[in-house]
């Protein structure tokens, strides 16, 4: 056993929850700051070199080479923040043997994690799974992958008969609302190709993504007393409910799958007077993806014909691309990773991204970033969960990826 679950039972105590501010500059949250002092420290007590941390909070670090041939510059990267859309505050892991059946994560609350509704659940039959208390999220998302490149890094510290080239490490801030890595220094970093430690899943293995856009709506109306409104009342939400059924229902997250794209509405708020609604646009195919914004930008150009000029005002934006083009021309990176895992006994699960990853951007950046597991369920909830054996298996992974990078 290394010492991953020490690790990151430690990580997640610490809050790093990002926000939603509108200002585009890391961190959103200083508190991201605590967990990276925390790392910088670490990394300089297990020797590494070149360790800093940014006024931006990125941590960078580099293990260097203990071989003499040439040999590629390869990165492990993972983020320090958790979702905004779910409290990472006084997380209070806890450590089951699960031997199959209902896991009651509180009592009070009635709140259990159960096959029924998970039934990812019932595989981990005979294995110790990482829970929540329930009133929180567990932070796996991403910090079982900080802890798991930390705990691969000691073991490459103390088994100098691992052959090795350059690794450079990097935790970054601001992974959940997408921002942050716009700001990373790709060059600076030197990596020849790397590996984001997101993914879920024992064996996950990724390199294609969602195509992304966030869409900002604001929908205004006419307040007027409900006594004297007739003819006068203009009412933001319903207009905002209107807009909001013109989108087809089936193309919701509730209803997606593997290369199913979707309109995700994650935010509503307003009163007759005005109305905000923030959504997120998602598919893997290209062609699909701008049918999908163009539909958004029809559905609000119906809007304002109905109700007047001005009445929906849309700000929308492309977030991040599909990194699958620009990474199959160097697909022997999958391959390496590939290999790493078959030679630790894990069945490579190559499945698209539904979602994103620092990764995505930085391949676009020039830096190929795949995406491998964690070994997390359920993120973003207080249903989430994450077995110590799959955590021990990425460490093994990471490993094994180093050291067959210096034979590439």
């Amino acid at each position: 056993m290394t010492d991953a679950l020490e690790r990151f039972l430690r990580y997640v105590k610490i809050d790093t929850q990002s926000a939603w501010t509108g200002d585009n500059k890391p961190p959103s949250t200083v508190k991201q700051f605590d967990l990276a002092r925390v790392l910088v420290q670490e990394l300089n007590d297990l020797g590494l070199q070149d360790v800093n941390l940014d006024e931006q909070c990125f941590v960078t670090a580099t293990l260097p080479a203990n071989i003499d041939s040439p040999a590629p510059v390869v990165g492990f990267l993972a983020h320090l923040d958790t979702t905004p859309d779910f409290s990472g505050k006084d997380v209070n892991p806890r450590c089951v043997k699960y031997d199959g059946g209902d896991i009651v994560l509180n009592e009070e609350k009635n709140i259990v994690l159960s096959p029924r509704d998970f039934p990812d659940l019932a595989q981990y039959t005979g294995q110790t799974l990482v829970v929540t208390d329930g009133t929180t999220l567990l932070g796996a998302d991403d910090k079982a992958g900080i802890a798991e490149i930390m705990a691969a890094l000691k073991y490459l510290v103390d088994h100098p008969e691992i052959q090795h080239g350059t690794i450079r490490v990097a935790f970054t801030p601001d992974e959940e609302i997408g921002t942050g890595i716009q700001h990373f220094d790709v060059k600076a970093f030197g990596a020849d190709f790397a590996y984001t430690i997101d993914g879920g899943e024992l064996g996950e293995l990724q390199y294609e993504n969602f195509n992304a856009a966030g869409a900002q709506l604001t929908v205004h109306g006419r307040a007027v007393h409900t006594g004297s409104s007739k003819n006068k009342m203009v009412n933001s939400i319903l207009i905002g409910m209107e807009l909001n059924d013109m989108l087809p229902v089936e193309q919701r997250p509730a209803y997606t799958e593997n290369y199913e794209g979707f309109y995700h509405l994650d935010l509503f708020e307003g009163s007759v007077e005005q109305t905000r609604m923030r959504y997120i646009i998602r598919d893997h195919d290209r062609a699909k993806f701008e049918a999908k914004k163009a539909l958004m930008e029809r559905a609000v150009a119906f809007i304002n014909q109905k109700y007047g000029p001005g009445t929906a005002e849309l700000e929308m934006h492309d977030q991040y691309y599909n990194m699958r083009e620009k990474l199959e021309p160097v697909m022997y990176i999958l391959d390496i990773a590939r290999q790493a895992m078959e030679a630790c006994g894990v069945k490579p699960l190559v499945v698209p991204i539904r979602g994103g990853t620092d990764g995505a951007q930085m391949t676009y950046m020039g830096l190929p970033t795949p995406n491998i597991f964690t070994g997390e369920h359920n993120p973003h909830g207080k249903f989430e969960y994450i077995p110590v054996e799959s955590m021990e298996k990425a460490v093994q992974v990471i490993v094994k990826i180093a050291e067959l990078a210096a034979k590439a």
